[in-house]
């Protein structure tokens, strides 16, 4: 019998490590992982310079439902704005915030999208 849901949580945690050591190595600091909001959840919340990123982490095995940024549509879009607004008064932020998503491919070097929408 297949784990289903628990290969998947699996599969998302370690495309989230990637991603992160991934931005790290491209000058982002990370400083949160996993913020829950009430429309969703934060993947990953960076700051690169005077400026705050919310990181949507895709990670596929194939593309057979899509790439990993396409499955950032307009109703994920919304949740994200709206969870990074929660964030941004939580953590009292003043300063821009950015958009990212990271597309994660075992094997593969992930994919840095900047200001997906």
């Amino acid at each position: 019998m297949r784990d289903g849901g628990a290969g998947r949580v699996r599969l998302a945690r370690a495309g989230e490590r990637a991603a992160a050591a991934f931005l790290e190595r491209h000058g982002f600091r990370v400083i949160a992982r996993g913020f829950l909001a009430r429309r969703g959840e934060l993947d990953l919340i960076c700051r690169r310079g005077d400026r705050l990123v919310v990181v949507e982490v895709k990670t596929r095995t194939s593309e057979a439902f899509g790439s990993p940024a396409e499955a950032v549509d307009a109703r994920k879009r919304r949740a994200l704005v709206a969870a990074a607004a929660e964030y941004r008064v939580l953590a009292d932020w003043r300063g821009p915030i950015d958009f990212a998503v990271v597309a994660v491919r075992p094997g593969a070097e992930p994919e840095l999208i900047e200001d997906p929408f």
